[in-house]
C-alpha cells in the first residue's frame, strides 16, 4: 500500500534541510549505556561474523542491519538498541564482513543485495529456539539486504519473522549512485569509497595479484569502481548482474512479510526513483511512508539524542497484532 503522509513532523529548526538532517545526527547524535556482548559465528564458506547482543528475559528480538561502511557502533543502531532493550527486547546487531574492526577471512566482501550473510545471522538466531517473535530493522544498505531477504524467502518466512522495517533505503542501487555523484554529495562519495579503498588494500595483501589496484581512486566513477572490486569481491562475473542483484526493487513482489519501507522526501542520496510505484502500490504486505524531511537515516526528533525511528519501528509492531 502507497503511504504518502506521515506522522514525522519534521527535525529541529536549525536543521533546515536534507544535508544537516543526515549529517548532524551522524556526527553528533551520541548514544550512550549501551554494553554489547560480542558473539562470533562461523560461515559455510569459513569466513565469520560478529554479532553483538543485548540479552532480556524476553522471547522477543529485534535484529539490526547497519548501513555501507557502517558497524553496530554507529549512532543509528546503537539507539535503536537502547531503546528496545529498555523495553525488554532482545537486540542482536550484526556486522557485515569486515566491518567489526577485523578484516575477514575469504576473498569477500558484502554488497546493497547480500542476502546470503543476513540469511545465516537470522537462521543463527532461530536456532536458539529462544524467540517466538523476530524483528528485522534495517537502515540504508541493511534496509536493503532485509527488504531483499524477505522477496527471495517470500512465502517461506521463518514463522518467528512477525515482519521487518526498512530506513533510507537505496532499492536500486544505479539510481542511488547517480544521487551520490552529484556534485553537492561529495561528502558521501568521499566518505563510503575511502574506507572501502582502505579495505580493498588490506585485502590485496592478504590475497594477492586478484586485484589491479591502478583502478582504485577516489574520484573514479561507482561503475568503474564496481566493475573492478565490487563484482570480483562479490562472485560476480558481469557488472549488469551485479547492478540486478542490487536491484532490490525488483524482489519486493514477492514479499510475504509485513515490510514498512520508510524514505523522507528530502534524502540527499535516496531519490524518489529508487522505488517501482506502480509495482507495489496495491501490494498486500508492502507499505511505503515519505516522511517531507529526515534527510538520509536522520529522523531526529526535538532532541539530537533522540530518533524517530525508534518509535516507528514501536508504531509498526504494535500494529502488528
Amino acid at each position: 500500500m502507497l503511504l504518502l503522509n506521515s506522522e514525522y513532523k519534521g527535525a529541529p529548526a536549525y536543521m533546515f534541510n536534507g544535508q544537516l538532517q543526515t549529517l548532524i545526527p551522524g556526527l553528533y547524535r551520541k548514544i550512550d549505556g549501551v554494553a554489547y556482548k560480542r558473539e562470533r559465528i562461523k560461515l559455510a564458506d569459513g569466513d565469520f561474523l560478529d554479532l553483538d547482543w543485548i540479552h532480556r528475559d524476553s522471547s522477543r528480538l529485534i535484529i539490526l542491519s547497519h548501513g555501507l561502511e557502517g558497524n553496530s557502533s554507529r549512532q543509528y543502531i546503537l539507539g535503536a538498541a537502547k531503546y528496545f532493550s529498555k523495553k525488554d527486547w532482545n537486540v542482536l546487531a550484526w556486522n557485515c564482513r569486515s566491518c567489526s574492526g577485523e578484516l575477514n577471512k575469504t576473498f569477500k566482501l558484502y554488497y546493497h543485495g547480500d542476502t546470503e550473510d543476513i540469511s545465516a545471522v537470522i537462521s543463527h538466531a532461530i536456532n536458539q529456539n529462544k524467540y517466538k517473535e523476530i524483528l528485522l530493522v534495517g537502515y540504508s544498505m541493511g534496509g536493503s539486504m532485509l527488504s531483499k531477504y524477505l522477496g527471495l524467502i517470500g512465502s517461506n518466512c521463518p514463522a518467528e519473522i512477525v515482519g521487518g522495517v526498512s530506513f533510507s533505503a537505496p532499492y536500486d542501487l544505479t539510481e542511488s549512485i547517480k544521487a551520490v555523484e552529484k556534485k553537492q554529495n561529495w561528502l558521501y562519495n568521499y566518505s563510503f569509497k575511502s574506507k572501502l579503498i582502505k579495505k580493498i588494500r588490506a585485502l590485496d595483501k592478504k590475497f594477492p595479484n586478484r586485484l589491479d589496484l591502478s583502478h582504485l581512486h577516489i574520484n573514479s566513477k561507482w561503475a568503474i569502481f564496481d566493475r573492478e572490486y565490487s563484482i570480483k569481491l562479490n562472485g560476480f562475473d558481469r557488472l549488469d548482474d551485479f547492478y540486478e542483484s542490487a536491484c532490490v526493487k525488483n524482489f519486493l513482489h514477492s514479499v510475504k512479510t509485513p515490510l514498512l519501507l520508510v524514505t523522507a522526501l528530502n534524502d540527499p542520496i535516496i531519490p524518489s526513483t529508487c522505488i517501482n510505484y506502480e509495482q507495489i502500490k496495491r501490494h498486500r504486505y508492502v507499505d511505503i511512508e515519505y516522511p517531507d524531511q529526515g534527510g538520509h537515516v536522520g529522523f531526529t526528533l526535538d532532541k539530537l539524542e533522540n530518533s524517530w525511528m525508534e518509535v516507528r519501528v514501536e508504531q509498526f509492531y504494535n500494529r502488528l497484532s
